[in-house]
């Protein structure tokens, strides 16, 4: 891989592989909002460079002059948190745009386009999530990402497109939204505040974003075309374990206030990713421990 092309590159995941690239001496091409405020994040290089192209622009976008490229990267996605995942008109814009991304991908001459899935697809599972496991999502956002990486599989399929789809678990790290529970929970305990939270009995997969991004760069590469992926640690940890390691680094003196609140309705309690079959295909394991990425972010800020 030469060059590539990505989308919803300003958030944990898009940096860290645009970093990731970077390093490979791979030149990208970043789709982005004009107006978004997080731009700033996209990291700085002579290999980076920026075009200004909203979801709904995809479809019309100029492709000319631009160059010849390998991989596309589909990771922006609307309406990703709050009531906005269950509007169903949204959430039916998003497959019509990952679509629209697949004929992009055409028309810049890619070899392979790799979407960004998501854990919501599946539901609500009591066991580790395989790319086999039976999928009935919950949400209008999980039943979006469902949607959109069975269909453009089938598209890419038409447009001779080798395709592959990365169901993402729990990722954190540099530039994660400020809303997550990783990154309000560091800013509450730096602050001094206490955090109120619930019990913390959920048992979770939290991936840092480097290591999120290495997967995405090797299946890109190396991902058997036509294969969906889980992307986790792998690793199964109750979340207060998660949260206490937090606390640790930061502020030892804090004791958070568990189960302070309530879960949410039909909150999810069981999150594990089974990464043998990235691992097989790829070669692909994390590397960063949870700690670690915690000292990393907090070194960022």
């Amino acid at each position: 891989m030469k060059r590539a092309v990505i989308t919803g590159g300003t958030g944990a995941i898009g940096t860290a592989i645009i970093k990731n690239l970077i390093d490979k001496g791979v030149e990208v091409l970043v789709l982005c909002r004009k107006d978004s405020q997080r731009n700033s994040n996209i990291p700085e290089s002579p290999l980076v460079k920026k075009a200004f192209c909203t979801l709904d622009e995809i479809a019309e976008f100029d492709a000319d002059g631009y160059g010849s490229f390998d991989v596309f990267f589909h990771l922006a996605w609307a309406g990703t948190t709050g009531e906005a995942r269950n509007d169903m008109y949204l959430q039916n814009l998003n497959v019509r745009y990952a679509l629209d991304a697949v004929k992009l991908a055409k028309k810049f001459g890619c070899k392979k386009f790799v979407g960004a899935g998501s854990q919501a697809e599946y539901g609500y599972v009591k066991s580790k999530l395989t790319a086999t496991t039976p999928a009935f999502p919950e949400s209008g956002y999980g039943i979006g990402k469902l949607c959109a990486g069975l269909m453009t599989k089938r598209l890419a399929e038409k447009l001779g497109l080798e395709h592959n789809w990365v169901r993402v678990l729990s990722v954190f790290g540099e530039n994660d939204g400020k809303n997550s529970l990783i990154m309000s929970l560091i800013e509450r305990l730096k602050s001094g505040q206490t955090p109120k939270l619930t019990k913390g009995e959920q048992i979770w997969d939290y991936l840092y974003s480097a290591d999120a991004a290495e997967a995405f760069r090797l299946v890109a590469e190396k991902g058997v075309s036509g294969r969906t992926y889980v992307l986790g640690s792998g690793s199964e940890v109750p979340l207060k374990d998660y949260i206490i390691k937090v606390r640790d680094i930061i502020a030892p003196e804090i004791e958070p206030e568990f189960g302070a609140i309530p879960y949410y309705e039909n909150q999810a309690m069981y999150l594990s990713a089974d990464i043998s079959g990235i691992s097989a295909d790829t070669g692909w394991r994390p590397v960063t421990g949870f700690e670690e990425g915690i000292k990393r972010i907090i070194e960022s800020l």
